[in-house]
């Protein structure tokens, strides 16, 4: 399935309709159980609502807490939901929690509850497996006919034997531009990673003019003349960052913008193997 949903000119991440479905399908169950029950249906779906509020609240602060350098100059960046920074798993526990509590405290019908948690939990994880890319070479990236700022042919066969990161971007793009600071950071402070950023689509004078206006310290900037990574990997939704491992295999595509803490949290999860070798 493709990691990107695209509604006419707007593109979403597909996580997001994940979430989005699950929560539909909890709420959905709570009013088939409790249809034919003496019992009141608004507050099972309450207390549904609840948890889901509940689980995202925790799922950021915990993110937050895992990565808090990133959030100490500006704190407001805590809100800034964009960047998919997300610690999923105790969200999930939260949620739980709270329903648990709810059920014992009788706030809501106990099977109608835990079954319609049961079934949203199920598609949340079971979406989100269905999701994660498969680790496998992805040949559609070696033929990619990929030019350097001076018009020599390139290709990404160079970054090979370390995890290597692909930025996908575009001068015009509002959020490239404001996730580039943290690309740029990140790859001074990684050695051991491959950072390489695709630009899309656009004339090597544009490129080259951004570039040494807003990012001069960027390395391993590379041309799609034609924008076929974005229209093969992210369905053309712009910035798109691929993971892939050091035997060049995708283990992760985030479509949309990165802050350094989200970024930090995918490269840790890309190096982690390697630590444990």
């Amino acid at each position: 399935m493709t990691p990107a949903i695209r509604i006419g000119p707007l593109v979403f991440p597909s996580d997001l309709l994940v979430l989005i479905v699950a929560a539909a399908v909890g709420l959905l169950a709570a009013r088939l159980f409790t249809r034919s029950k003496q019992t009141s249906q608004p507050d099972t779906s309450a207390v549904l609502w609840r948890a889901l509020i509940i689980g995202l609240v925790v799922a950021r602060l915990v993110f937050v807490w895992q990565y808090p350098a990133h959030f100490l100059e500006n704190p407001l960046r805590i809100l800034d939901l964009r960047d998919g920074g997300w610690a999923g798993m105790a969200g999930l526990g939260a949620a739980w929690i709270y329903a648990l509590y709810a059920a014992l405290r009788r706030k809501a019908p106990r099977p109608a509850l835990l079954g319609a948690l049961v079934l949203a939990s199920a598609v949340w994880i079971g979406g989100g497996r269905w999701l994660a890319p498969t680790p496998q070479a992805q040949p559609e990236l070696a033929e990619l006919a990929l030019r350097q700022l001076d018009g020599a042919p390139a290709g990404l066969a160079a970054f090979q034997g370390k995890p290597t990161v692909i930025n996908l971007w575009a001068s015009w793009c509002p959020p490239c531009r404001r996730e580039m600071p943290a690309f740029a950071a990140a790859q001074a402070a990684h050695p051991g990673v491959n950072f390489v950023f695709l630009n899309q689509a656009e004339a090597p004078p544009a490129v080259a003019e951004f570039l040494q206006q807003h990012a001069p310290s960027l390395r391993n900037v590379l041309l799609d003349p034609e924008g076929a990574a974005s229209r093969q990997m992210s369905n053309r939704g712009l910035p798109a960052t691929l993971f892939l491992d050091a035997q060049g295999r995708l283990v992760d595509l985030r479509v949309g913008e990165l802050s350094a803490a989200s970024l930090a949290q995918r490269l840790d999860a890309l190096q982690a193997p390697a630590s444990g070798d």
